[in-house]
């Protein structure tokens, strides 16, 4: 397997455990280290753990959850040890107040290992401008 193939292996993975609800599967697609720049939260968030304990609370506070991701218009760029994974990614989420349609992009870079695999070490997920087409 390529290095191209083998990090879009892991974004694809990333994406799939993200879309069917498998917390534990995508939060080990990070490294320990990974940031996280959301456009609905104030603040970077410095670690996994710091992601994961925003998305318990989300979880425990109103419900939270994924029903389903879209990943479209999609880039990989190989950077030597680092992978970067470009998309516009449509998700419905259900919270206590009903269901919604996200409609964002998303930057997700990639480090490779000295094992080979490919683990994120940061995310930035901003609102898709782009207008709704049928």
């Amino acid at each position: 397997m390529t290095d191209h193939d083998a990090a879009l292996a892991a974004a694809d993975e990333l994406i799939a455990a993200f879309a069917e609800g498998r917390t534990d599967d995508y939060f080990a697609a990070f490294a320990p280290e990974a940031t996280f720049v959301f456009h609905g939260t104030g603040r970077r968030l410095e670690s996994t753990q710091e992601y994961r304990d925003l998305w318990q609370g989300w979880v425990a506070d109103d419900g939270f959850r994924v029903l389903a991701c879209d990943s479209r218009d999609r880039r990989l760029q190989l950077l030597g040890g680092a992978a970067v994974f470009t998309h516009s990614v449509t998700t419905r989420i259900a919270t206590a107040g009903g269901e919604e349609t996200l409609r964002e992009r998303e930057t997700i870079v990639f480090h490779r290992g000295g094992d080979g695999s490919w683990l994120a070490v940061h995310e930035h997920l901003s609102p898709d401008p782009a207008p709704v087409t049928p």
